[in-house]
């Protein structure tokens, strides 16, 4: 019988390595998938795409060995060859290649020329495609991005003492409420698909005091616009034994200013190869919602016909407002209406018909709720009566309320609307990695 060993100390070196001085004039070996080839008759530049980013090889005009010829785009090649400077190469490095290993050959062309600094294919075209589209150097760099905002979320919940947990996606009912549900048979009983983790983290406040978690949520509703997802990412934290929801909002400021800190970090080379402006966050205004109603509709002369939450034009115009008077590219609206917020937001003290709760609006669009919730079992039950829904309904969530809770609230952030809005692109899709809209199911 035969034993793992552990992790062997490969040959093979990564570009960050052959950045290195001590690399050049000596040989290497390196693998990748051959991102483009450039013929020049005397010499053909073989340029690799790996895990890091692209890598320039050289093959010279009557090399000995026959398998450089083979060379095609597509092909996945472990190759070996000598480390030389060259500015006008990425990273300022090229390989001249003594020889190569082919590793595995595509069966078809390229269906899209991935090589291109900006994929010549509409968003439909990109989207049909994926697989083969998100090859292109500016399109996975969104996702290397998108990453490290889940990096530096993660890096900062843990400092401040949250635990990450794992809530379960089916479930028997909704936690917003409402009909816009994915239903399903569940071993012949109808179930859910979850809107979101919140009762979980409620119940886990009671086990953690504060945890976390970063995962998929659905909602079945019919929206064809290019601000939603019928799944999308949350990002959520629930936190007990706070003062009152303004706990929740700073939470979320440190937060975001620790994780574009990271992503600058962490992340640099991308968002300057996509132009991405990262904001400085130094305080995050606050607004009221009815007084950001009056404003929006004072300053730009616009009558406003709902009253019980924002319209797009409305987030649009307050975030510009925000803009120009503060500088700030973010801004929190806080105390909405109860009647637009679920039945486990609290109500405020002072006004019952407002809750204790807030969006964070970013660039123009809402990608954070959140806000204090009900701790009290008594007060939840009553709440819960006076919309007309079923107190044994919700008995497994009200468990925790029997039983004692502390003074607690979270919020949600959609992690593909927040990266959509850091990149500068208009339509949400551009910032998921396989969308699931009202049309699409596949890839």
């Amino acid at each position: 019988m035969e034993f793992v060993t552990g992790l062997e100390d490969r040959k093979v070196k990564t570009l960050e390595e052959l950045e290195r001085e001590e690399s050049v004039g000596t040989e290497v070996t390196v693998e990748g998938m051959v991102h483009s080839i450039r013929d020049m008759g005397e010499i053909s530049f073989v340029i690799l795409r790996s895990r890091d980013g692209l890598l320039q090889t050289v093959i010279q005009a009557g090399s000995e060995k026959e398998v450089l010829s083979e060379i095609r785009e597509g092909q996945a090649v472990r190759v070996t060859g000598t480390v030389f400077k060259e500015e006008r190469a990425p990273h300022g490095i090229e390989i001249h290649l003594a020889d190569a290993r082919i590793l595995s050959k595509p069966e078809e062309p390229m269906p899209i020329a991935i090589d291109k600094w900006k994929l010549p294919t509409s968003l439909e075209a990109n989207l049909n495609r994926r697989a083969i589209a998100l090859r292109n150097v500016r399109e996975r760099a969104k996702f290397r991005i998108q990453e490290g905002i889940c990096r530096g979320f993660r890096e900062f919940m843990t400092s401040q003492g949250f635990t990450e947990i794992h809530t379960p996606k089916i479930g028997a009912k909704s936690a917003e409420g409402g009909a816009n549900l994915f239903k399903l048979q569940y071993f012949h009983r109808p179930a859910v698909l979850a809107q979101s983790p919140q009762f979980y983290k409620q119940m886990m406040v009671g086990v953690f005091e504060r945890v976390y978690e970063i995962a998929p949520v659905f909602r079945a509703e019919k929206h064809d616009t290019a601000r939603h997802l019928n799944e999308y990412t949350s990002v959520d934290f629930e936190m007990g034994y706070i003062e009152n929801f303004e706990d929740i909002m700073a939470m979320e400021q440190e937060m975001l200013r620790y994780t574009f800190g990271r992503l600058q970090e962490t992340c640099g080379a991308e968002l300057s190869l996509l132009k991405a402006e990262v904001p400085v966050i130094t305080e995050i205004p606050r607004i009221r919602f009815s007084e950001a109603k009056e404003l929006v509709s004072r300053v730009y002369k616009r009558a406003f016909s709902e009253k019980l939450d924002f319209e797009p034009e409305e987030e649009k115009l307050l975030c510009e407002y925000v803009k120009k008077t503060t500088g700030s590219d973010f801004v929190f609206v806080t105390h909405y209406p109860s009647a637009k917020r679920p039945f486990y937001a609290m109500d405020s003290r002072e006004n019952p018909a407002e809750t204790e709760s807030f969006d964070l609006l970013f660039r123009g669009l809402e990608v954070t709720t959140g806000g204090q919730r009900i701790h009290n079992y008594r007060e939840q039950v009553e709440k819960i009566e006076s919309r007309g829904m079923h107190v044994e309904a919700f008995e497994s969530y009200l468990m925790m309320h029997r039983c004692g809770m502390p003074p607690h609230g979270g919020l949600g952030l959609g992690l593909e609307r927040f990266t959509a809005r850091l990149l500068g692109f208009e339509n949400v899709r551009n910032a998921s990695l396989f969308p699931r809209d009202i049309h699409r199911l596949i890839p």
